[in-house]
C-alpha cells in the first residue's frame, strides 16, 4: 500500500547520488532538484563532499530522520543501508532503482525478500526494486527522461517495466497524451502494479483525482484484487486501459484438451480485463490510441461518420471498423442533398463524407453542424484532416478545435500530416487537444473500447446445484482424469443434460445392455486422451454384429480401458470448456464443436463466477452466433438451454474448485434440446 511518506515526502534522501548525470544517481538528483521539489534533499556518497551544490555525506548513518530514500547503490549494498534507515532513520518509503535482485538469480532474491521484511516491518513502502522510479505533483524521483509536467486530468501509468513506461511517456507527448502520476514498480517486491491501483482506488474522488489509468503488467500477482479494484474505480468513473505481455508462454504448452490449447493465459487475462471493464491492448500504440480516445467524450453509439478529405485513408478506416463491429451508416435524403450544396463539386456525402482536398474550415464546420443536429442516427465522428500543401491548414484546426468542445457527440481528430503541418498540428495540441496520426490504429482502438464491457455487480446468482453429492464426488477421487462413471455423477448433480451412455471393459456385458431402440449407436474408446486422433470413434452403429466388431476394433487401440456406446443423436455440434490458471479464477470458454473448435478457434470466454448477461454476450460474440439461430434453412439450438448449461459449469467449478480442465466436446443441440456427448474433466487437488 502506498503510504504518506512515499507519496508526498518532506524530505528525502538519495543514496548513491552523484556529480555524474550519466549514471542513475546523478541523474535522480538532477530531476528532483529541476523538479522542483519543496522539501530538504539528501546525498549519501562516501566520494563526494557536494553532489549538484547539495551536501553529501559518507554514509546513511549521517543523515537527519527521512521519510524517502531512493537508492541507486549495488544490490549487495542495500539490505544493511535500509536497516539503517528503519532502524534509525525513521524511513518509511523506499525506492530501490538498483538491479540485481530476484531477476539475478536465487541470491539476489533472498537478498529482496530480507529488504521486504524490513520495510514490512515498519508498516512502510517499497517500490523496486530494479526500476526507475516515482514521478508525481511533489517530486520527480527518476533517472530517465522525459519529465512529463504534471497534469491533474492526466493519465496516471502504472509500469511492470521501467524502459517500457518511459517509452510509452515518449510516443505519448507528440499525440498530446497528458501524464500525471508515474510507478514503475520493477520486481514489485512488496508493492505490485496491483497494489497502486488499490491505492489508487481507495482514495479516489472524480472530478479531482486523474480520471485515465494505463497499466502495463508483466505478471498478475493478484488477479482478484486487480478486478475488484479495477471495477471499483471504473464504477467510479474512471477508465483503465492495459497491456498484458508474455501472456503466450503457458498457452504454448503441450495440452491434453481441447480447453487446454484454447484457453490459454492470454484468452484468461482478456476474460479477467472483460469481467473488470478494462480496455485490453496489445501494444504501445493500441495504449496510447485508447487513452487519446478516453480523452475525449464518451462513445454512445457505433454508427460513426467519417469526414475526409483524402478518399484513401476513408477507406482505410471504414474497412478497420467494420472489422471492429462498427457501421458506417449511408447518409442520404434531403439533407444530404442540401449538405452537398455547400461543398465542392466532385464532393461525396454519403458517408464517408469525402469534401475533396481543396475542403475548407468553413466547409468542415458546415459538415459537422450537420453530423451533430440534422443526422440523429450517427453517434460520432471521425475527422481525417492532413495538409495536401495547398493551403494553411491552421483555420481548418481552429474550427476542430471549437467543434469539439461544443459539439455533444464526439469527434475523434486524425490529423496525419505530422511534416507538413507540424506548427499547426502542435497549437492544435496546445490547446489540450489530443491527434490520432494514424486511422487504421484510431479504428482498431475504437472498435475496442466500443466493445468492452461495464465491470459486472460484485454479486453472481448462481443456479441450485447439489453441492453435497459434488464435493462427496471430489473428496473420494485421486488427482488426474476422472472415470466415466464420476464424470457421469458430477453432470448429473450439477444439473448438466447428457446423452444416456454405456461404458464396459467386457464385451458381452456392453452388448446385453442394447435394445433395438438404442439404434443407431455411436462407440468410442476409453483410455487415449484424443479419441479421433486414433480413431476411437465409430459412428452409425445399427445392428448387435457390427456392435460387437466395433467393440473389437476399439480395444485393440493402444492404451484402452473399455469402450463407452451411446445413442446417436442429430444435431449442431456445440463446445463448452473450462481451464484454471494459477491464481485466478477459472475461464469458461464456449463455442461451436467438434473438430470446428480447433479449426475455426471461434470462442468466447468468461471468468467465472458468471452472470447470465455475461454468457448471453459470450454467445452472441460467437462469429457462429447465427448458426446456433438457424440458418440457411439448418435448424439452430435451443440458446437459453446453452445459456443454463454454462451457468451450471460456472456453478459446478465454484464448488469444485479442484476442477482444472473441463472438456465437453462436442454437445449436440437442436431447438428442443442440448445434451454433452463427450466430456472429459481433470482434477487437481
Amino acid at each position: 500500500m502506498l503510504n504518506e511518506q512515499l507519496i508526498n515526502p518532506k524530505n528525502i534522501v538519495i543514496v548513491g547520488g552523484s556529480n555524474d548525470i550519466k549514471k542513475p544517481g546523478g541523474k535522480i538528483v538532477k530531476n528532483l532538484i529541476e523538479g522542483g521539489f519543496n522539501g530538504r534533499v539528501q546525498v549519501v556518497n562516501p566520494k563526494e563532499t557536494k553532489v549538484q551544490g547539495l551536501i553529501s555525506v559518507s554514509s546513511v548513518s549521517k543523515i537527519p530522520e527521512t521519510d524517502l530514500a531512493i537508492l541507486a547503490i549495488p544490490a549487495r549494498f542495500c539490505l544493511e543501508t535500509i536497516k539503517v534507515l528503519v532502524e534509525q532513520k525513521n524511513t518509511k518509503a523506499f525506492i530501490i532503482i538498483s538491479a540485481g535482485f530476484a531477476e539475478a538469480g536465487e541470491k539476489g532474491k533472498s537478498i529482496e525478500n530480507e529488504i521486504v521484511k524490513l520495510v514490512n516491518s515498519v508498516d512502510g513502502c517499497l517500490i523496486g526494486p530494479n526500476c526507475i522510479g516515482v514521478l508525481n505533483e511533489n517530486y520527480k524521483g527518476v533517472f530517465t527522461s522525459p519529465i512529463p509536467k504534471y497534469y491533474s486530468d492526466g493519465c496516471d501509468l502504472i509500469s511492470g517495466s521501467g524502459a517500457t513506461a518511459v517509452f510509452i511517456m515518449e510516443a505519448g507527448a507528440p499525440l498530446g497524451v497528458k501524464f500525471a502520476n508515474v510507478y514503475s514498480v520493477g520486481n514489485g517486491a512488496q508493492t505490485s502494479v496491483e497494489d497502486v491501483l488499490e491505492s489508487m482506488d481507495l482514495h479516489y474522488q472524480h472530478g479531482e483525482d486523474p480520471p485515465i489509468k494505463l497499466l502495463y503488467l508483466e505478471t498478475i500477482a493478484n488477479p482478484q484484487k486487480l478486478l475488484k479494484h479495477a471495477s471499483s474505480l471504473i464504477k467510479k468513473g474512471a477508465k483503465i486501459a492495459a497491456i498484458k505481455a508474455g501472456s503466450t508462454a503457458e498457452g504454448s504448452r503441450a495440452a491434453t484438451s481441447h480447453t487446454g490449447a484454447i484457453a490459454s493465459s492470454d484468452v484468461t487475462v482478456r476474460a479477467l480485463f472483460k469481467k473488470a471493464g478494462i480496455v485490453y491492448c496489445s501494444s504501445r500504440e493500441d495504449l496510447l490510441s485508447v487513452a487519446s480516445i478516453f480523452n475525449y467524450k464518451e462513445l454512445q453509439g457505433k454508427n460513426i461518420a467519417i469526414i475526409t478529405h483524402a478518399g484513401g485513408s476513408a477507406v482505410m478506416l471504414a474497412d478497420e471498423l467494420s472489422k471492429g463491429g462498427m457501421h458506417i451508416p449511408t447518409i442520404e435524403g434531403p439533407d444530404a442533398d442540401k449538405l452537398k450544396t455547400f461543398l465542392h463539386p466532385g464532393s461525396s456525402v454519403s458517408n464517408p463524407i469525402d469534401f475533396l482536398a481543396t475542403g475548407t474550415a468553413e466547409q468542415l464546420g458546415i459538415i459537422i453542424d450537420y453530423c451533430e443536429h440534422k443526422y440523429d442516427f450517427i453517434d460520432a465522428m471521425v475527422v481525417v484532416f492532413g495538409s495536401p500543401g495547398l493551403f494553411d491548414v491552421e483555420n481548418v484546426y481552429n474550427v476542430l478545435s471549437v467543434k469539439l468542445d461544443v459539439c455533444k457527440k464526439p469527434i475523434f481528430p486524425v490529423l496525419p500530416s505530422v511534416v507538413n503541418a507540424h506548427k499547426e498540428i502542435k497549437i492544435f495540441l496546445d490547446k489540450g487537444n489530443v491527434n490520432f496520426p494514424d486511422e487504421v490504429v484510431l479504428g482498431k482502438a475504437l472498435a475496442q473500447v466500443y466493445k468492452t464491457p461495464k465491470p459486472i455487480s460484485e454479486k453472481v446468482d448462481l443456479p441450485e446445484i447439489d453441492s453435497e453429492a459434488i464435493r462427496t464426488i471430489i473428496e473420494s477421487v485421486e488427482d488426474g482424469y476422472l472415470g466415466p462413471r464420476n464424470t457421469a455423477k458430477l453432470l448429473d448433480a450439477a444439473g448438466i443434460p447428457r446423452v444416456k451412455e454405456v461404458f464396459e471393459s467386457d464385451k458381452e456385458k456392453l452388448l446385453s445392455k442394447f435394445e433395438k431402440k438404442n439404434f443407431p449407436l455411436v462407440m468410442k474408446v476409453i483410455g487415449p486422451l484424443h479419441k479421433s486422433d486414433v480413431k476411437g470413434v465409430i459412428l452409425n452403429i445399427t445392428t448387435m454384429k457390427k456392435a460387437a466388431k466395433a467393440f473389437d476394433k476399439l480395444m485393440q487401440i493402444k492404451h484402452a480401458r473399455g469402450v463407452l456406446a451411446q445413442p446417436m443423436i442429430p444435431g449442431l455440434e456445440l463446445f463448452v470448456g473450462v481451464n484454471k490458471e494459477d491464481k485466478f479464477n477459472h475461464t469458461i470458454v464456449c463455442g461451436l464443436g467438434g473438430v470446428f473448435v480447433e479449426i475455426l478457434k471461434d470462442i468466447s470466454a468468461g471468468l467465472s463466477p458468471l452472470s447470465k448477461p455475461e454468457i448471453r454476450k459470450m454467445i452472441s460474440s460467437l462469429r457462429g452466433y447465427k448458426m446456433l439461430q438457424g440458418a440457411r434453412g439448418k435448424k439452430g439450438v435451443n440458446i437459453e438451454i446453452f445459456e443454463d448449461i454454462i451457468h451450471r459449469v460456472s456453478a459446478l467449478v465454484e464448488v469444485a474448485p479442484e476442477i482444472i480442465e473441463m472438456d465437453m466436446n462436442p454437445l449436440i443441440g437442436n431447438p428442443k434440446d442440448i445434451s454433452a456427448v463427450d466430456v472429459r474433466i481433470r482434477v487437481e487437488k
